[in-house]
């Protein structure tokens, strides 16, 4: 790797995320699932926000795979969502229950099932 490329590595990540290294928020875990927003309108982002809004809205798609798409370390990719999320373009859904949530008893019946088979 040349040291101009090196040093494009090393900046492009600054400059996406205008040099904060943590997201406004802390709730966004690798599988946090997020969508896009309808009506609200995209293009006054930067690229990668933009790209972010994009690929959300025909679904859900968790923190992980945005990061993958889009070839963007967490990191950056977390600041961004936070950005993203409050402006309102993004919404997220956790998939995890709170510390203490009984589960449904399908859910508890499957497991002991497996438990069985084992």
């Amino acid at each position: 790797m040349s040291p101009v490329s090196r040093r494009r590595d090393l900046v492009r990540p600054y400059v996406v995320t205008g040099g904060r290294a943590r997201p406004s928020r802390n709730t966004l875990d690798l599988v946090t699932l997020l969508t896009a927003v309808p009506g609200r309108p995209a293009a006054a982002l930067g690229p990668e926000a933009r790209a972010m809004v994009e690929l959300c809205r025909g679904g859900y798609l968790a923190v992980v795979d945005l990061a993958a798409h889009l070839a963007l370390p967490l990191s950056v990719t977390r600041v961004l969502i936070a950005d993203l999320l409050d402006s309102g373009h993004l919404a997220a859904r956790n998939t995890h229950r709170p510390a203490g949530t009984p589960a449904d008893r399908d859910t508890l019946e499957r497991l002991l099932d497996a438990l069985h088979a084992l």
